[in-house]
């Protein structure tokens, strides 16, 4: 197992209707893989998204799931978004961190508002009270000032805010390899180990040359 999976209390990931549901099941999958519990929590739109982006059948949600989310070293929950009495809905249950990606401009203005009217928002703000890492993955553009007001709000409670941008500077190949960089963004900020991306300064020199 991944020796950050030793010491692994699990992660909140959310998946909502913001367009880039790739990223979040790539965040999944590359959780799993590292051998992570992940407890997984996506909004009614974000379903939506998973199977007009990605061709998901979204029927039987579980299901879904289990197709999708291959064998792994790790383990995943699937939390309903409307089961608010949910384990992760409670400070007293420890997790590492909580992250959501994409994270739609809906729902990141409900965290900076403290409306947790559902499971998602609530896990967040137990994250934010509890003083554990959370970490949002806005997309959308053009932003107005609302949105740049939310995310400020949020930046200054110590939110870690990482827009779903792409980088080039690594000669990405695939839109997977752009997919793949931004999730190790978000490794990065929670010091989980990874090899998604060629980092600036990696070269295959040896030593002396």
């Amino acid at each position: 197992m991944h020796e950050n999976a030793k010491k692994n209390r699990g992660l909140v990931v959310g998946i909502t209707g913001a367009s880039g549901s790739a990223y979040g099941v790539k965040l999944v999958q590359t959780l799993l893989d590292l051998g992570f519990t992940v407890h997984l929590v996506i909004s009614n739109a974000g379903w939506r998204v998973l199977k007009e982006e990605l061709g998901w059948e979204t029927t039987d949600r579980e299901a879904a799931l289990r197709k999708h989310l291959r064998e792994t070293a790790g383990n995943w929950v699937y939390h309903p978004i409307a089961d608010i009495g949910a384990s992760i809905a409670s400070g007293s249950f420890l997790a590492m961190g909580m992250i959501i990606m994409p994270c739609s401009m809906g729902t990141l203005s409900s965290i900076a508002n403290g409306a947790s009217d559902n499971l998602m928002t609530r896990a967040a703000d137990v994250m934010m009270k509890e003083g554990r890492p959370l970490v949002l993955v806005p997309r959308e553009t053009p932003l107005h000032a609302i949105h740049l007001e939310n995310m400020l709000k949020l930046a200054r409670l110590g939110v870690r805010l990482i827009p779903a941008m792409p980088a080039f500077y690594f000669g990405p190949k695939t839109i997977d390899d752009l997919v793949a960089f931004l999730v190790g963004k978000v490794l990065d900020n929670l010091n989980i180990e990874h090899a998604l991306f060629k980092r600036w300064g990696d070269h295959d020199e040896q030593p002396g040359e």
